[in-house]
């Protein structure tokens, strides 16, 4: 068998898809060669007709054309889920980056004045509204956040942490090693599981620079327990004269517990306790894009805002104008309730999914698969993110059983789907959670089944 030359195989993409220069086919062609090579060698290819070869052309173009970052359907039930790009932006958030991407703004313009402003403006005094903190930055995550923070308050000074809270995130993202490369030095008290006010107030010396909290985020430690509260550290740090740090982690600006949901401490509640400096993530609980928010007194706020690491970390205007619209949501809890997708999914009725899971299962069933179950389990999903993580989200799913194919193969074929479907299995069942999926996400779901019948 005989495979063809880059040169051919270019020639022919350029018949197929003409509009392009002939050199942009160059490396498409090249993995079109590598592709039949490949299959030849594996014994799986013995004749290249002239219809399999313009298949193998047009499925390696195809794929070279595609996007690397794309969009997926989450059928997992984990609602801030790190791997899938965490939280969904509300549509009028989506609606204000396409404008500000499309066109010119006023990132760094006063408009009344007509000359150069800040880019912070455009969140400062809707964060200040929304949480009563006296002064607030963002920053392009919390990790920067975290950084940033600790680099202006506590530079070459000690900062004292819990050992029960010295944490790991995604990505190693560690505080001991943050603090490291923030030019401070690491005072950690107390035991993993019990930490006293004494611990923090027999560890402050003459090289103190800062007190912190840090909340534990993806994991919890249970039973014979101890931990400082907010209010305890704040009357600490007033006595020794020292700043008080928190850092959120995923910043909740609403109260869960009145929705049945454990509690956890709200940004506004943390600000209102006296705590100098809080952190947390705009892609978490908040709902917003991804971003590091620093709220706090406002002397302190402008420390960090001068600091020469916030032109390396600082957020850009599409990040700017998603994170805006999402706070002023905020300004009614209904409203956020309503329009953000993350809290409306993690609030989404048991009732309600039950009903979605029925009317999916009886859709899937319509499909007449011969060999496959669409049963509605109970289930539940998670928060996800690092938030609430002793929290299951009560929930109703459609379990997909099959006799022919594993739930693993099933979970590959609709993981290369086109869009690609994320599934989760439960013991026997492929599970399709409804909690995360938009109304856009159901036909797909439907096509992908449907190709099943074609065999797996």
């Amino acid at each position: 068998m005989r495979i063809p030359s880059v040169n051919e195989v270019k020639e022919r993409l350029s018949r197929l898809y003409p509009g392009y220069p002939l050199s942009y086919f160059t490396e498409p062609a090249r993995r079109v060669t590598n592709f039949i090579r490949e299959k030849w060698q594996k014994g799986e290819l013995k004749e290249l007709t002239e219809e399999c070869l313009l298949n193998y052309i047009k499925q390696v173009f195809e794929d070279y054309e595609k996007p690397s970052l794309q969009r997926v359907i989450n059928a997992t039930g984990v609602v801030i889920h790190t791997n899938l790009g965490r939280a969904p932006l509300a549509e009028k958030a989506i609606e204000e980056i396409v404008k500000v991407a499309k066109f010119y703004s006023n990132l760094e313009f006063n408009l009344e004045e007509g000359k150069r402003g800040s880019r912070y403006v455009h969140v400062e005094e809707i964060l200040k509204e929304i949480t009563g903190a006296e002064g607030a930055i963002v920053v392009n995550n919390n990790a920067s956040a975290v950084l940033i923070s600790l680099n202006t308050l506590a530079f070459g000074k000690e900062v004292i942490v819990s050992r029960g809270e010295l944490v790991e995130i995604g990505g190693s993202f560690r505080i001991p090693e943050v603090m490291k490369w923030a030019g401070c030095i690491l005072r950690e008290v107390g035991t993993t599981n019990k930490t006293h006010l004494y611990d923090y107030e027999k560890a402050i010396n003459e090289n103190t620079g800062l007190l912190l909290k840090v909340h534990k985020s993806n994991f919890a430690i249970v039973g014979f327990t101890k931990e400082v509260s907010s209010e305890e550290l704040v009357v600490l740090g007033r006595k020794y004269n020292l700043p008080v740090m928190e850092d959120l982690g995923s910043g909740c600006l609403i109260d869960l517990s009145k929705y049945g949901y454990p509690k956890e401490p709200t940004v506004k509640e943390i600000l209102a306790a006296g705590v100098d400096i809080v952190t947390f993530s705009g892609d978490k609980l908040l709902g917003g894009p991804q971003a590091g928010i620093i709220l706090g007194k406002k002397d302190l706020i402008e420390k960090i805002r001068k600091n020469p690491l916030n032109r390396a970390l600082r957020i850009d205007k599409l990040t700017l104008a998603g994170l805006e619209v999402t706070l002023r949501l905020y300004r009614d809890e209904n409203l956020a309730r309503e329009y953000i997708p993350t809290l409306k999914m993690i609030l989404t009725p048991k009732e309600q999914l039950k009903k979605e899971a029925i009317k999916l299962a009886n859709r899937l069933k319509k499909l007449g698969l011969e060999g496959f179950q669409f049963k509605v389990l109970e289930s539940s999903g998670k928060t996800g993110g690092g938030s609430l993580p002793l929290l299951d989200l009560p929930s109703f799913v459609v379990g997909v059983y099959s006799e022919k194919v594993s739930p693993q193969r099933l979970q590959e074929f609709l993981r290369k789907n086109q869009p690609p479907i994320i599934t989760r299995i439960e013991e026997d069942f492929l599970v399709i959670d409804p909690r995360c999926l938009f109304k856009q996400d159901y036909p797909e779901i439907l096509k992908a089944f449907k190709r099943l019948k074609d065999g797996v």
